[in-house]
């Protein structure tokens, strides 16, 4: 009875996982058993303390962040589930907010001087992201952010001192897989996780901290939504040139990421 309770039990509580990792629905993942078993994998990896701030690596230029205050999150954080997709299964946005806040990211996009576009997120395939016209800080393909219609939350890229802000304010938390290095071929190290905005207050500082995603990914400063502090307005250490650079060859191969030090 032993020997058929046991592969039976297992069966059982796999057979429940693998559902639940269907449930998450569409994502960069694809919800088949390859797609399941390549999560499970990577979750041997994943990191144990989602809300414990990366380091500020010292050839970061800056060492400063876009934001400079942000207002503490009302209420207790949202329960957060999966990698790859990573969704809330509470505390989400209606679809009445969901929708304004597609509506002031298309907004951000349609400012020329933004220098962003929006097409089909690179790190999610199923929903629209904001994109970098002139990246200079290397993601995937220059996203700097896409929102998820199923629950209204969001997955950027930040400065760590901005990432740091946003942890300890409870405004979202880091990506499991943001440990960089060799998993950097999934996501940055600066990848976070951004709570679905429950109301419209929310939403305007959501798009505060989106707008600190475009500045670390662009260096470009779109500029206050809200009129919380900023640190001021100017680009980037760099200049952003009027056309992308095309990566160079050691990019393309992903030489630096087989190194020992993370490149920006």
């Amino acid at each position: 009875l032993l020997l058929l309770t046991i592969p039976i039990s297992a069966f059982y509580l796999i057979y429940r996982d693998y559902n639940a990792f269907k449930s998450l629905g569409p994502g960069g993942t694809p919800s088949t058993p390859l797609g399941y078993l390549k999560i499970k994998v990577l979750s041997l990896f994943a990191l144990r303390d989602v809300y414990q701030p990366a380091s500020i690596p010292s050839y970061f230029r800056p060492q400063t962040g876009y934001l400079t205050t942000l207002p503490e999150r009302v209420g207790s954080r949202p329960r957060v589930t999966g990698i790859a997709p990573q969704r809330q299964q509470d505390q989400t946005s209606t679809p009445e907010i969901f929708n304004a806040l597609s509506e002031a990211l298309k907004e951000l996009a349609q400012q020329p001087t933004n220098q962003l576009t929006e097409k089909t997120s690179c790190f999610e395939k199923h929903s629209a992201g904001l994109f970098a016209l002139t990246p200079i800080t290397r993601t995937c393909r220059g996203e700097v952010c896409h929102a998820h219609p199923s629950d209204g939350s969001l997955h950027m890229t930040l400065h760590p001192a901005d990432a740091k802000l946003v942890l300890e304010n409870g405004w979202g938390e880091r990506h499991p897989l943001a440990r960089g290095g060799w998993f950097r071929r999934f996501v940055p190290r600066e990848f976070v996780m951004i709570y679905a905005p429950r109301d419209e207050k929310e939403i305007e500082i959501v798009l505060e901290i989106v707008c600190a995603a475009a500045w670390w990914v662009s260096g470009v400063n779109v500029g206050a939504i809200t009129g919380l502090e900023l640190k001021d307005r100017r680009l980037r250490d760099v200049d952003v040139d009027t056309e992308a650079q095309p990566a160079c060859w050691g990019c393309r191969k992903r030489l630096c990421q087989r190194g020992n030090v993370d490149q920006m």
